[in-house]
């Protein structure tokens, strides 16, 4: 029998070919954004100690509670916002979890959703199989900020969601005080709400401040924000990641949540719950992933690449225009094949495939790794 698709556009993901291409080909994998350092041995202790007390059966619905109170107390103390812990709280499979259940909460059949291209790729899936309608915007090359003009002019009476994700994958920009400024303009005169992505919320350089929808009581009512100790803690495969949502928005959350995954891995939360009395293991990871960043431009400066600034997460563009005119998906399988470092071609997150002779790397990696990398991108 022939399956009639609900995503027949969708295919396996870029982060999936080139990890394999990656593989097949003996390559350094700067591609798909995880660690290839091991996470903290404290907190892998602190894990198999929960396993071995018996907290491996199933965890409540909305996370267990020793984490969910560590949630709230950190984001009380950075962003002076306060959710409560029982109606405001949900711990999530993972941040991809999280935005999918959020998406569905909210939107209906032919409700349209603002989305800033290049966007990260689970959005338009999740917004499809709800029957609504993505309104893709481009952020503004090459310094990937929000046209707010244009966002005006696209919104609408069937406006329902606008998704942020910031500090922003793939380009590693970030939201600005005047961003806020434009969108509590936005928010304050329409029916419209946020999904937030901030799962790289430690991961912001330069002296720059993290613009979270929990610092500003007006957005934080009308905002799903998203989070991940995957990437905080560099355990990607663990699978963690949480939601905060006002009481209403989170009932409908919920709602979605318990019928994907109900709850997630007992003695992780658990292990997470205590590791988050460490907090410089958070507080510390922008100085920590600025070095990395700092070391791999160091390392190319003298390339033919040209830099694309990073503010945040741990991801680095650079230009190639200098070097090639083939398109970013060819110009990345044969970097990968040919000269054997694996990148990212950032127009598969674009609606119209835009092409900027741009690839991303990934520099959460050992300074070895990083090093080596570079050596062979200096060398084209």
């Amino acid at each position: 029998m022939k399956i009639k698709s609900k995503l027949p556009h969708v295919g396996t993901t870029i982060f999936t070919k080139m990890t394999n291409l990656s593989n097949l080909h003996n390559a350094i994998n700067l591609s798909q954004g995880f660690p290839d350092f091991d996470v903290h041995p404290d907190l892998i202790s602190l894990v198999e100690k929960y396993m071995r007390q018996g907290f491996n059966q199933y965890a409540p619905m909305p996370g267990v509670l020793p984490l969910r109170e560590k949630i709230a107390q950190k984001i009380k103390k950075i962003y002076d916002y306060t959710y409560d812990i029982d109606k405001e709280i949900t711990i999530t499979s993972g941040a991809t979890e999280a935005l999918f259940a959020a998406i569905t909460a909210l939107v209906h059949k032919d409700d349209e959703v603002i989305i800033f291209d290049p966007a990260y790729d689970s959005y338009v899936p999740a917004i499809e199989l709800c029957g609504g309608k993505p309104i893709h915007i481009k952020l503004s090359h090459p310094e990937y900020s929000i046209d707010w003009n244009q966002v005006n002019k696209n919104v609408s009476s069937k406006t329902r969601l606008i998704i942020l994700n910031s500090p922003h994958n793939p380009t590693g920009s970030v939201l600005k005080p005047d961003d806020i400024a434009e969108l509590k303009k936005i928010i304050e005169n329409n029916d419209i709400y946020i999904l937030s992505d901030e799962v790289y919320e430690h991961i912001i350089f330069d002296g720059k401040k993290h613009e979270s929808m929990s610092r500003y009581p007006d957005l934080a009512a009308k905002s799903f924000v998203v989070s991940s100790f995957g990437k905080t803690y560099h355990a990607t495969g663990w699978k963690i990641g949480y939601c905060l949502a006002p009481e209403n928005l989170t009932e409908e959350f919920r709602k979605i949540h318990q019928y994907l995954t109900f709850s997630s891995n007992t003695p992780v939360q658990l292990a997470y719950a205590e590791f988050l009395d460490y907090e410089n293991r958070y507080m510390d990871l922008t100085s920590f992933y600025q070095k990395k960043r700092d070391l791999f431009l160091s390392k190319i400066k003298n390339s033919r690449f040209k830099v694309v600034p990073s503010s945040g997460t741990y991801f680095q563009l650079l230009d190639y225009s200098e070097i090639s005119d083939m398109a970013d998906i060819d110009f990345s399988k044969m970097l990968t094949i040919k000269h054997k470092v694996a990148s990212i071609p950032p127009s598969v997150f674009y609606k119209n495939k835009d092409d900027n002779k741009i690839l991303r790397f990934c520099f959460a990696k050992k300074d070895t790794t990083l090093q080596e990398a570079a050596l062979k991108l200096s060398a084209i």
